[in-house]
């Protein structure tokens, strides 16, 4: 079998597109498995599984019979589940930031995605920007300064102003306030 699919491999990058559905056919119920057992996560399986045969007929010219296909089809897969996982975790490391932001007793009303959208809906994009790395990947001023090619005290005033516009926004919507070591002030 392995010659018989590195045969098909061949025709398709060759411009044979039809051949591809034997791929999909051959191997989407193992990959399908194993991105749930990486996942933990059907729905997100399922999506995932669709993205990989995509980003593997994308690149079927990159492929070399050195490895398996199947070999190099594990790759894509694994490296997909494993960006996906960071990606989770970078997901709720922002969430459980931002519920910090706010007083303990108001946590409870910032449960979903689209409460959290809510919360962030009046930042800009640049905003939003240096939320994230400041208060969820604990970048320094210089450090976002470099990524967003500015001034570290640029970077600084807008940190500050953006601070001040949480607090002013959530004090006027819910009452309430931010919780100041949700900033993280002691990183430079």
């Amino acid at each position: 079998m392995p010659n018989h699919i590195e045969q098909i491999v061949q025709e398709i990058q060759q411009g044979d597109i039809e051949q591809f559905r034997t791929v999909i056919q051959q191997f989407q119920r193992q990959i399908y498995v194993y991105c749930k057992c990486l996942l933990n996560d059907k729905d997100q399986a399922e999506d995932a599984v669709q993205e990989i045969f995509i980003k593997s007929y994308q690149d079927m010219n990159s492929y070399s019979p050195t490895v398996s296909f199947q070999a190099w089809l594990y790759k894509i897969a694994y490296n997909h589940c494993l960006n996906l996982n960071k990606k989770k975790a970078r997901d709720r490391k922002f969430f459980h930031t931002l519920k910090e932001l706010y007083r303990p007793s108001l946590q409870h009303q910032i449960d979903s995605p689209s409460e959290l959208q809510y919360l962030l809906n009046p930042l800009t994009m640049e905003e939003k920007h240096i939320l994230l790395l400041r208060a969820v990947e604990e970048y320094t001023y210089d450090e976002i300064a470099e990524v967003m090619d500015l001034k570290s005290a640029t970077i600084r005033k807008k940190y500050e102003r953006l601070r001040k516009k949480l607090k002013n926004e959530h004090h006027a919507q819910e009452g309430g306030y931010i919780h100041e070591s949700a900033f993280h002030k002691s990183r430079g």
